[in-house]
């Protein structure tokens, strides 16, 4: 009998998403003979695809014991948000453990500042307060120069109840400390594994990166209906379980500002327990969505406003104000990204305020106020509930 058979493949053909929201850049660092041929010749690769990665020597199979797990993070990311745009940096370890984290900003020149998040896996270093200086600086000379970006950092825990609980201050906005692992599946087998001995924290912080550049920018990757982590069973990056951490030092390690899986009773799986940064927990910038928000919105009003530079403003030749017409038009400049924001959700409002009186032909300048409220965040339910005779 005459028979045609069609078999359907996977052409793992790159997802797209509109804006750039979801640009995010990965680093992880290895020994000089460790790295793939093609990143010791190029340190930096935009990857698409686990099929792309699997091509530039990045494979499950590797007798490389770091390239299996940074397969197993790119597999996760992938998982999580098919359609981020990744930009991979592999780099030598330094002489002596001695980290500066330069290769941010490596990385984000190599994308042209279009990088939103980063993750830096970092799993056989030791965690220290100076990481986070390091970082945080880095971050700080790149929001300057206008290419800001949050940073996800994975480093070694080697005892978690014994991890330091006063390492959150101000002005860290920028950086966000993973400690969570998976204690199941291919992440629990590679922190088994007996190539490592050092016993090298695996973490998840492929799982965390994936929910971060699939959230809008207002939203916490800790918001349970649409962020599963898609875990079954959460552990600590020294592969401690979730389940068997006592509750007192769970708290502590989330008021200690730290990122890692928590479950829920009643909801299969697992989810992250919150969007911290390491900033104090009473600043505005004390969680991701803040900050991500916050430079969404300035780098949009600067695209308004840049082309607005050296141009004309009109003075009344009566009372020396600024003419009406001139601040109507900046102050309508400086809303376009504001309003496009608060239509897609990502802001509850804003205000653009321009005092007329300002002595522009003195100075040269023009001073913008603008005031935005945020969108909340539900971090807390509370319910009261009780019998009563009739209702």
């Amino acid at each position: 009998m005459n028979k045609l058979n069609i078999e359907r493949q996977n052409g793992n053909i790159p997802k797209s998403l509109a804006g750039e929201d979801h640009i995010s850049g990965f680093i992880a660092y290895m020994s000089e003979a460790e790295l793939p041929l093609a990143f010791a010749e190029e340190h930096i690769q935009a990857v698409s695809t686990i099929d792309k990665a699997e091509s530039l020597g990045i494979t499950s199979d590797s007798t490389n014991w770091s390239i299996k797990v940074l397969h197993y993070h790119l597999t996760e990311i992938f998982r999580v948000n098919p359609a981020i745009s990744l930009y991979l940096g592999l780099f030598a370890k330094p002489e002596s453990n001695n980290y500066t984290f330069a290769e941010i900003k490596t990385v984000q020149n190599y994308a042209e500042g279009r990088i939103r998040q980063m993750g830096i896996w970092c799993g056989d270093k030791t965690f220290t307060a100076e990481d986070l200086t390091a970082i945080q600086g880095i971050a700080d000379a790149l929001d300057e120069v206008n290419a800001p970006l949050s940073i996800l950092y994975a480093p070694k825990v080697e005892r978690v109840a014994s991890l330091p609980t006063n390492v959150a201050g101000a002005n860290q906005c920028r950086v966000s400390v993973v400690i969570g692992q998976a204690g199941s599946g291919t992440a629990a087998e590679l922190y088994a594994d007996t190539d490592n001995i050092s016993k090298t924290s695996v973490s998840c912080i492929g799982v965390i990166l994936g929910l971060l550049s699939s959230a809008a920018v207002h939203q916490s990757i800790s918001w349970v209906k649409q962020f599963p982590a898609g875990i079954s069973m959460p552990a600590f990056s020294d592969g401690t379980l979730y389940r068997d951490l006592d509750k007192v030092l769970i708290e502590q390690l989330d008021t200690a500002r730290y990122i890692f899986l928590v479950t829920h009773v009643g909801q299969s799986g697992s989810y992250v327990n919150d969007g911290h940064t390491m900033d104090d927990a009473i600043s505005d910038y004390a969680m991701i969505e803040s900050v991500r928000t916050m430079d969404k919105a300035v780098r949009g009003i600067r695209t308004y406003l840049i082309p607005e530079l050296g141009g004309n403003i009109y003075i009344d030749a009566e009372t020396g104000k600024m003419q009406s017409y001139s601040v109507s038009h900046l102050e309508m400049t400086a809303n376009k990204a504001l309003e496009d924001m608060e239509k897609a959700g990502e802001l509850s409002g804003y205000t653009v305020e321009i005092d007329p009186e300002q002595d522009v032909l003195s100075t040269n300048s023009v001073e913008i106020v603008i005031k935005q409220v945020p969108v909340g965040v539900m971090r807390k339910i509370n319910v009261k509930i009780g019998f009563v005779k009739s209702v």
